[in-house]
C-alpha cells in the first residue's frame, strides 16, 4: 500500500497492490482523473491518457494558444464553475459581490498513514493506521482566499478508495458555500445501469435498475436521514453484473 507523487511530471498514485488511482496536476494547476482500475506498478507517461479537444465540436478553451487544452472535455477531479467546463460543478460559492466564479489552484499536499475522522458526518474508519493511507491535496483561490482541501484515503485490505472535501475561509469576506459533493467520478463510457434500494416499512431495501442515459439521474429524500424508504447511495454497474461477477 502506497500514496506517491511523481515531482517531475505532477502525478499523484495511490495503490494497495490491487486497484490504483493516478491524478494528475493540470497546467492550470487543477486537478485531472487519470486512472482507476487494476492495480499498475508505473504510472510515468500517464498524462498521455488525459483527453484532449482537438476537433471536439463546441468545446470552450482557456486560451487560445493551446487548442488541446479545454476542462469541458477534462475528467476532473473537482470542477468548478464558469472555467470553460459546460458540465455540472461539485460545488457552487456565492461571493460578496455576488459573484459565483472561483479559481482553485493546487497549493500543497501531504500524505499521512490512517484515516482522518470527519467531525459530525458519518464516515468510514481505521482500528490503526497501518491499516489506509491518507492523500490530502489543498487548492486554493487567491482572489478570495478560500481553500480547500480533497482526501483520498487508500485502504491495505479492501479495494475502496474513500473521499471527502472541506473548505476553509483564509479571506476578510464571508462566502457562502450552497454545494460541496464528496467526489466526482467522470467515467469512461456510457454503458452503465443504475441500481438503488428504496423500499417501505417490512419491504425495505427493493432493488431497482434503469440505464444510465445523458441527463441528470438521482434519488432523494425529505426525511433527513437514511431510512427504510430510501437509502443514500447507488451502484453504478454493466448491465452483466452479478452478485458474484462484475
Amino acid at each position: 500500500m502506497s500514496v506517491s507523487y511523481n515531482e517531475k511530471e505532477k502525478i499523484f498514485h495511490l495503490t494497495n497492490g490491487r486497484v490504483s488511482y493516478v491524478i494528475g496536476v493540470l497546467p492550470n494547476g487543477q486537478l485531472s482523473q487519470l486512472y482507476y482500475g487494476k492495480a499498475v506498478k508505473e504510472v510515468s507517461g500517464f498524462n498521455r491518457y488525459r483527453e484532449g479537444a482537438f476537433c471536439k465540436a463546441m468545446a470552450a478553451f482557456l486560451s487560445t494558444d493551446d487548442p488541446s487544452f479545454s476542462l469541458d472535455t477534462t475528467r476532473q477531479e473537482y470542477p468548478s464553475f464558469g472555467e470553460t467546463d459546460l458540465r455540472d460543478p461539485a460545488f457552487e460559492l456565492i461571493f460578496k459581490d455576488g459573484s459565483h466564479i472561483s479559481e482553485f489552484r493546487m497549493a500543497g499536499y501531504e500524505i499521512t498513514k490512517g484515516k482522518p475522522s470527519l467531525p459530525s458526518l458519518p464516515a468510514s474508519y481505521t482500528e490503526s493506521d497501518d491499516e489506509a493511507e491518507t492523500l490530502s491535496v489543498t487548492l486554493k483561490d487567491a482572489l478570495s482566499g478560500l481553500s480547500m482541501t480533497l482526501l483520498y484515503t487508500i485502504f491495505e485490505n479492501e479495494d475502496i478508495i474513500a473521499r471527502s472535501v472541506s473548505f476553509a475561509n483564509e479571506g476578510k469576506d464571508g462566502i457562502r458555500l450552497t454545494r460541496a459533493m464528496s467526489l466526482c467520478l467522470d467515467l469512461p463510457d456510457s454503458n452503465y445501469e443504475m441500481m438503488q434500494f428504496s423500499g417501505a416499512w417490512a419491504r425495505e431495501r427493493m432493488p431497482y435498475t434503469r440505464k444510465l442515459v445523458p441527463g441528470f439521474q438521482g434519488i432523494g429524500s425529505m426525511r433527513g436521514h437514511s431510512s427504510s424508504q430510501q437509502n443514500p447511495f447507488v451502484i453504478l454497474k454493466r448491465p452483466e453484473t452479478t452478485e458474484d461477477f462484475g
